[in-house]
């Protein structure tokens, strides 16, 4: 699954420590980024009903952890999925099923965080690198089943360096980051992660540094975007020694992947969006000299994808009201116009392919991706209004199994919805107002 891959202001205008984007991703570094992407909760709420959720196969780790890992280790019944919440000086690691928080570790600067793609570990950005944190649980198959097992929360001091961390997008089996600042990529395997060392990568790079992304196929050939400090303007594919398979350049802005319909891959343009099937590239127009299209939020279960959708070039920011769906079975695009304005971070997909876009009316919007209708609107925080600085905190979606979790900064609230009921079922206060939001599986 790629996360969220949302937008954020141009690096080249706006400073950045990064990649939505979930993104996929997501959804990128944070899932998600804009372009011009503990201690005990403070209430008294009883949480400890938690949520069922969905979970993957689990990833072949030693139960105990790695061999340097005093920390005790315990099997638990099931999988315990976790989040990740950054907030101003560092991130919170919060049990997602009771919403006790489990560790808060200091971090210096504009924090970001990304699933590392082993369903337990995540990337966290705000200096030099790429920092590994160990949100501290895992499954390890066995057969017909998983033996899951939790340990505390770490933040490591292990890092992959980057001299401006960007994008991290996860797909066949293998976890890529992108470098802005030198178009260094660096690709992993993320079930060799560990807090004894840093796996063993290969590394590529593109031909002039810009902010991009890039992404390992399924036949193990390596996409990634084209451009350099004044312009991005597509996407190439190369294989492992560094031939070049195919290429576009029909892509003015390249921003934000998504991963669709099996192995498909969905980049956003500033006139529409690049389809990839296979070893070739399809542009999907809208038709409009400027429509930008930046933050891309996808499943590779499911043939739609859910984007944003800007018409005015000028704007210093706008808040768009329509969104784009991109069927990449068709290549069609599909505009669905919504009762108010959303962010960058308000884009998701559901547990049944449907498409989910928190609006500044405060309402979870559920779009049928084949009608292209509004289905349900759920009230989940008061009405927002987008700030102008694209790293202010401001509500955020972010989706893990059948769930999605809403923040409310205004109030350091984190919410839950049923995506299938299409209820809130549960709610805590935390002790930091939170910003960006991601998670794992375990």
């Amino acid at each position: 699954m790629s996360s969220c891959a949302q937008d954020a202001p141009d690096p080249a205008t706006e400073p950045t420590a990064e990649v939505s984007e979930e993104g996929t991703g997501t959804a990128e570094a944070g899932g998600q980024d804009e372009e011009g992407q503990t201690e005990d909760h403070g209430d008294d709420d009883d949480h400890g009903h938690g949520h069922d959720h969905d979970h993957g196969h689990g990833h072949d780790h030693d139960p105990g952890g790695s061999a340097d890992d005093a920390r005790p280790s315990a099997e638990v019944a099931g999988a315990s999925p976790r989040l990740g919440l950054t907030y101003d000086g560092g991130v919170l690691v919060v049990d997602a099923m009771t919403l006790e928080v489990l560790g808060d570790f200091p971090a210096e600067g504009f924090v970001r965080l990304n699933p590392a793609g082993d369903d337990r570990h995540l990337l966290l950005t705000g200096g030099p690198g790429f920092r590994l944190l160990d949100t501290g649980a895992w499954s390890v198959p066995h057969g017909d089943h998983d033996h899951s097992y939790t340990t505390e929360p770490l933040l490591t001091d292990l890092a992959f360096q980057a001299e401006r961390p960007g994008h991290v997008v996860t797909h066949a089996d293998q976890t890529v980051l992108f470098d802005d600042g030198t178009g260094q990529i660096t690709v992993l395997d993320p079930d060799e992660l560990t807090i004894d060392a840093l796996p063993a990568t290969v590394e590529h790079s593109t031909p002039e540094p810009h902010h991009g992304v890039a992404l390992i196929l399924e036949d193990g050939s390596l996409l990634h975007t084209l451009g350099d400090e004044d312009a991005r303007v597509g996407a190439a594919i190369v294989d492992a020694d560094g031939q070049e398979l195919a290429r576009s350049e029909q892509c003015p802005g390249v921003h934000g992947e998504a991963v669709a319909g099996g192995d498909a891959v969905v980049l956003g343009c500033e006139d529409g969006v690049l389809v990839l099937h296979g070893d070739h590239f399809h542009k999907v127009s809208t038709g409009q000299e400027y429509s930008r299209i930046g933050n891309l939020a996808g499943h590779q279960d499911f043939p739609v994808v859910l984007g944003d959708y800007k018409t005015d070039p000028d704007a210093d920011l706008e808040r768009p009201t329509t969104v784009s769906l991109i069927d990449v079975e068709a290549e069609e695009l599909t505009l669905v116009e919504l009762p108010a304005s959303y962010s960058f971070r308000s884009l998701g997909i559901g547990p049944d392919g449907q498409a989910l876009v928190l609006g500044t009316d405060g309402a979870l919007h559920v779009i049928d991706t084949e009608q292209g209708e509004i289905l349900d609107s759920i009230a989940v925080v008061a009405p927002w209004e987008e700030p102008t600085d694209w790293q202010e905190p401001r509500p955020t979606l972010h989706v893990l199994g059948n769930f999605g979790y809403v923040t409310e900064p205004a109030t350091s609230q984190l919410h839950v919805v049923d995506l299938r009921s299409g209820e809130v079922i549960d709610d805590a206060e935390l002790p930091q107002v939170p910003n960006e939001i991601t998670g794992v599986s375990g």
